[in-house]
């Protein structure tokens, strides 16, 4: 039985190995984000969190200052919400959209190396007024999910900027 259970456990590894997956591995950033500032008006948002993290992930490390970094991401816009997709006969909300909305730009010192950038995702949900509290969290949860979704595709292009 041990050897057979082996021998699967084998085969499977074999199979993984031989059709290319590899976990995905953190963006490499350029050495002129070893000292970044990442300047926003509320540090205290889902995507911020997400896109620090995301950052310091592929090797970024935060200056306390502006005026010792070598660059500067910055965050306009961090924005979300949700809107109604669909409603029932009696005009109650029966599907929402959640939307979350960021506008940003890099600089390696005074030179803009990475234009205004927008980059909006959304999902949708059901709503049941009888499940209100589980409602709210899934939004929340999904809230979330976008942003850190968000904040990988920014890491993305900041590692694909040319040196």
């Amino acid at each position: 039985m041990r050897v057979v259970r082996a021998a699967a456990i084998l085969l499977a590894l074999l199979a993984l190995a031989g059709c290319g997956f590899h976990l995905q591995r953190p963006a490499r950033l350029l050495p002129a984000f070893d000292a970044t500032w990442l300047e926003a008006a509320d540090p205290y948002t889902d995507f911020h969190r997400a896109l620090d993290d995301a950052m310091r992930a592929s090797g970024t490390r935060f200056t306390r200052t502006r005026a010792t970094a070598t660059a500067v991401v910055e965050v306009l816009v961090d924005d979300s919400g949700q809107r109604v997709l669909s409603v029932s006969a009696l005009n109650k909300p029966t599907e929402y959209e959640v939307y979350y909305t960021v506008r940003y730009r890099a600089r390696f010192g005074e030179r803009e190396v990475l234009p205004l950038q927008v980059l909006t995702l959304t999902r949708d949900y059901s709503y049941n007024a009888a499940a209100l509290l589980a409602k709210e969290e899934e939004q929340r949860l999904i809230r979330a999910a976008l942003a850190r979704d968000i904040a990988e595709l920014v890491v993305r292009r900041l590692a694909a900027l040319p040196p």
